[in-house]
């Protein structure tokens, strides 16, 4: 298996584009050369060989019994090291094509997330994997590099520490008190049990029981002023199921109500609304005009209100009343002003 050092100008940085060795896997692929060939080698002639220490060559054999699971032995009766069964080939990473551009696909996605928690792991996690490979690369990522690009309008800066403290409550179980500001209101105390965190629609978000309201509630990490841990555990319910629990909503809210959805689309919206699945839910219902009319059963009507009037004269809402309604106070407010 072949790969380049400068696959990803992201993926390694701060390092050039041509070929760099990685000395701890060159060396112990020397290490196996040697001790493959029946030289018997010891841990004195091989650090001579390879400039290094002692110490070094003793960790590096360490780590291709208890690691690469290498039947390497020391016998004393010839003062070196040997296979104590047959090693076909010397272990390494296997990873193909397309698994390197997956790798770049999912670099790229980071790239959004900077300032979360997940922008320091997953960049260790990629260094990690990229120095585990060979030295060299049969194909140049570099030129997928720049025929993949990914981005996002509207992010929204989150404090690396909050969102950090936010992930640790959430595995550990860790109940929280966080200041909580929503939008032009003042802020709050609130005591969360943070039962999950995601991202939907590029936007992060926190499931956690609110104490205050004694009921599960959707919290925006970026509106969180400070949190810390108030030394009391929790255990996240074995009922909760965060798919289950937005199962009705069209977008992060979801609502203890049911409404049948009903929006027609006019022929030239048809196609973009068509080629999407919006919600699993959906149904789509060809109309005579060339128009499409979608159906969706959903517990919430602000996301749908929103996405719909993102639509302007191309939707009309048929159903429920209520949304209808709705649809058609926001239009007057915006022509009133």
């Amino acid at each position: 298996m072949a790969r380049t050092t400068g696959a990803s100008k992201k993926l390694k940085r701060g390092r050039p584009a041509e070929l760099k060795s990685r000395p701890p896997y060159a060396r112990m692929l020397q290490i196996h050369d040697m001790v493959q060939r029946g030289n018997y080698p010891n841990a004195t002639s091989l650090a001579g060989k390879l400039e290094v220490t002692t110490k070094t060559i003793h960790r590096d054999i360490g780590f291709m019994r208890d690691r690469f699971n290498l039947p390497i032995e020391y016998d004393a009766s010839r003062n070196g090291y040997h296979y104590a069964a047959p090693v076909d080939s010397f272990p390494m990473l296997q990873i193909d094509e397309g698994e390197l551009f997956a790798l770049l696909v999912a670099e790229k996605v980071l790239q959004q997330y900077r300032g979360t928690v997940f922008e320091k792991q997953l960049s260790t996690a990629f260094r990690k994997i990229s120095e585990s490979l060979p030295d060299t690369v049969s194909m140049r990522l570099s030129d997928w590099d720049d025929a993949l690009d990914i981005r996002s309008t509207g992010k929204v800066e989150v404090d690396e520490k909050i969102f950090d403290l936010l992930f640790k409550s959430v595995a550990k179980g860790r109940q929280l008190e966080i200041i909580y500001t929503k939008p032009n209101a003042t802020p709050e105390t609130r005591i969360i049990d943070p039962y999950q965190i995601a991202n939907i629609n590029n936007d992060w978000y926190l499931y956690a029981y609110d104490h205050k309201q004694k009921d599960l509630r959707c919290f925006v990490p970026a509106r969180m002023e400070s949190a810390k841990i108030t030394g009391q555990k929790f255990k996240r319910p074995d009922s909760f199921s965060l798919d289950q629990h937005l199962s009705g909503a069209f977008g992060p809210f979801s609502g203890n109500d049911s409404y049948d959805i009903r929006i027609q689309f006019t022929k030239t919206a048809a196609p973009f609304i068509c080629e999407k699945q919006w919600h699993p839910t959906q149904k789509l219902k060809q109309m005579k005009n060339g128009g499409v009319e979608i159906s969706l059963k959903l517990s919430h009507l602000t996301d749908i209100r929103r996405w719909i009037l993102g639509w302007g004269g191309e939707a009309k809402v048929i159903a429920p009343k209520e949304l209808l309604q709705s649809i058609e106070n926001e239009a007057r407010a915006i022509l009133n002003k």
